[in-house]
């Protein structure tokens, strides 16, 4: 299906260079409908809504937020840390508001599995089920997101 003039105008804002140095779709060849759709189906899957993920990273940041050095143990399994850095990056949606520059890596010591995301991932993963596309550095696998945050 042919994207609509509101579609291309969000695709150009998710180039590299544009918002971010690196863009946010990566090497992945598909439309961006279909990363989202393919990305709410494997949500489906696995029992869980964009929402509560983006709510769940949001609690972890929170969380973490002023944390030094190793970070935060959270309920007693997940290291978390929270880096803060300078400037703000806006939603390539076009959602009004900004995104402050912060860095969230979180280490579920039950499984092993560890994640990182920043402030403007939650908002789109939560607001429009957007997890980057395959090859972006900040791309974030459902299924491994999931296992690392519920598990």
């Amino acid at each position: 299906m042919k994207p609509t003039a509101k579609e291309l105008k969000i695709i150009q804002r998710m180039q590299p260079g544009v918002i971010t140095l690196s863009g946010f779709l990566g090497s992945d060849t598909r439309a961006l409908n279909e990363v989202i759709a393919d990305d709410a189906a494997q949500l489906n899957r696995l029992g869980k809504t964009a929402e509560e993920i983006a709510a769940r990273m949001e609690y972890f940041t929170q969380k973490s937020w002023n944390s030094y050095l190793d970070g935060e143990l959270v309920d007693g399994k997940y290291q978390v840390k929270t880096d803060v850095y300078r400037g703000k990056l806006p939603c390539p949606f076009g959602h009004i508001g900004v995104y402050r520059k912060a860095l969230t890596t979180l280490t579920n010591t039950a499984n092993g599995l560890s994640v990182t995301w920043t402030s403007l991932n939650t908002h789109m993963i939560g607001s429009h089920g957007f997890f980057e596309g395959e090859g972006s550095p900040f791309h974030l696998d459902p299924q491994i997101l999931v296992r690392a945050l519920f598990e």
